[in-house]
């Protein structure tokens, strides 16, 4: 049996990658789809796929009993993440965070001397459907461009701090107060905007990292300063940094 069972091992090591080679070729396959394939019962394939789920290298299609390839594989490709698509990765975070915030979620990066939304999601209690997606907004007067500001190169930095244009009342135009908050971001791993873009919006973003572990995004969640109140951006920004996290580790990021 000793000698049988490293060959077994092998066996199964080569079922998986067939399932894998697979799911890259069609897409999505069901255990029926898998088994035939790989000519094994289906109780194999199921043990099989259910040992590849568990190292999220592949995930369930929801509602249609399918399997795909997992952002598992896209950790093991953290060396090609420049071609990764952040915006397919970032969705499915936004759409579980802006249902358990109840409020707009947004992933935006770095574009030119603003930052650009890419990924949208509406909570349940949000007051308007106003698009984001495609909007370039000001970096120092959202949440998410204080935090691509946080880490960003000196030269982006500087040319921010020399165009530091009024909103509203709350906008923040002083160098001194600006830098001041952006090392207050870096401290605490989180950056928020009390009505300094719009009378009436708030909102709190946290970084998201790359594969090298610098920040290339920032996700973030908006809503009416009556019910984002300041005293709440504490609380909420437990799950927004978790939220952070998981999009990060789907493009690459291992952490520290």
């Amino acid at each position: 049996m000793s000698n049988e069972q490293p060959a077994v091992q092998v066996q199964s090591v080569d079922r998986a990658l067939a399932i894998l080679d697979l799911l890259a070729r069609r897409g999505e396959a069901g255990v029926t789809e898998i088994a035939a394939e790989l000519d094994v019962h289906k109780s194999t394939a199921f043990r099989l796929v259910g040992a590849l789920e568990n190292r999220q290298l592949v995930e369930q299609v929801s509602d249609r009993g399918k399997y795909r390839l997992g952002f598992g594989i896209i950790r093991l490709a953290g060396a090609t993440t420049a071609s990764l698509d952040l915006s397919r990765e970032g969705q499915p975070v936004c759409e579980r965070l802006a249902e358990e915030l109840d409020e707009t979620v947004n992933v935006a990066i770095l574009d030119t001397g603003a930052a650009t939304n890419i990924t949208q999601s509406y909570g349940s209690a949000a007051v308007t459907t106003r698009n984001w997606i495609g909007q370039r907004t000001p970096l120092h007067a959202t949440s998410s461009g204080k935090v691509l500001l946080a880490w960003a190169e000196g030269k982006i930095l500087e040319d921010a701090l020399d165009t530091l244009e009024r909103f509203t009342p709350n906008t923040i135009t002083s160098r001194s107060k600006l830098l001041a908050e952006l090392k207050r971001t870096r401290e605490r791993g989180w950056a928020a905007t009390n009505e300094e873009l719009e009378i009436g919006l708030n909102a709190v973003a946290a970084p998201i990292r790359g594969a090298e572990g610098t920040v290339v995004a920032a996700v973030s969640v908006s809503g009416p300063a009556y019910r984002l109140t300041a005293d709440s951006f504490e609380s909420v920004t437990k799950k927004l940094r978790a939220g952070a996290e998981e999009i990060s580790s789907r493009i690459g990021y291992f952490g520290d």
